[in-house]
Order: C-alpha cells, then structure tokens, then sequence
C-alpha cells in the first residue's frame, strides 16, 4: 500500500530543496521527521509539513500504524517560474527568475515478520 502527499508552488528552487530531501530518502517516517526538525534549512520545514501530512494520510484514510511507514519515494519537481525585474544602471532591465517547487512524499509499509 502507498500512500502520497504532496506541496505544490512552494516558495523554494528545487536544487535547494533536493538537499534537504536527499538526507531523509529511505528512512522510516518518524526517523525522517526527528532528522528534518535538527536541519537548520527552509526546505527541511517545508518537507516535514508534506511528510506528516502523508503520515496523517496513512493513518486517517488506510489505518495503517505509524510505526511500520517508510519513505519509498521522496522528490522534488520544477514549478512555474516567477519572472521578475530590477532597475539596473542607466535604465536598463535586469531580469530575476524565482524558482518554485513541487515536493512529493510516498510513504509505503514495512512487511511486519
């Protein structure tokens, strides 16, 4: 059984974003949670709302236990760019592209033994 969440438009470039993620991608849900709160990053706040969002998903909608919730897939996709502008010298356009971000969390059960 899978189970998904997902953030769309998050305020954060993916390449930021994957850093965090990249440190949690296979641990146990609540592991992943206890490892992401001790990150001093935005993306590691962002990505503990999206996983325990999943993890209340797994519990609510398929009553399946906490403790055997995995993360078997964790990533971070491209959203609508932001473009922007600055003033720059002597009247000139200097453009500014700001990043967004899909963040999708699959969490899967552990076999009990």
């Amino acid at each position: 059984m899978e189970v998904r969440a997902e953030a769309t438009n998050l305020g954060i470039s993916p390449q930021k974003l994957r850093l965090v993620i990249d440190q949690v991608r296979g641990l146990a849900a609540e592991q992943a949670i206890t490892v992401l709160e001790f990150m001093p990053k935005k993306g590691a706040k962002l990505a503990t709302k999206v996983l325990k969002s999943a993890i209340a998903n797994a519990e609510n909608n398929f009553e399946l236990e906490r403790a055997n919730l995995f993360i078997t897939r964790i990533y971070a996709n491209e959203g609508p760019r932001l473009k922007r502008f600055k003033a720059g010298a002597r009247g000139r356009y200097k453009p500014r592209v700001k990043r967004t971000s899909h963040l999708i969390v699959v969490l899967g059960e552990r076999e009990e033994e």
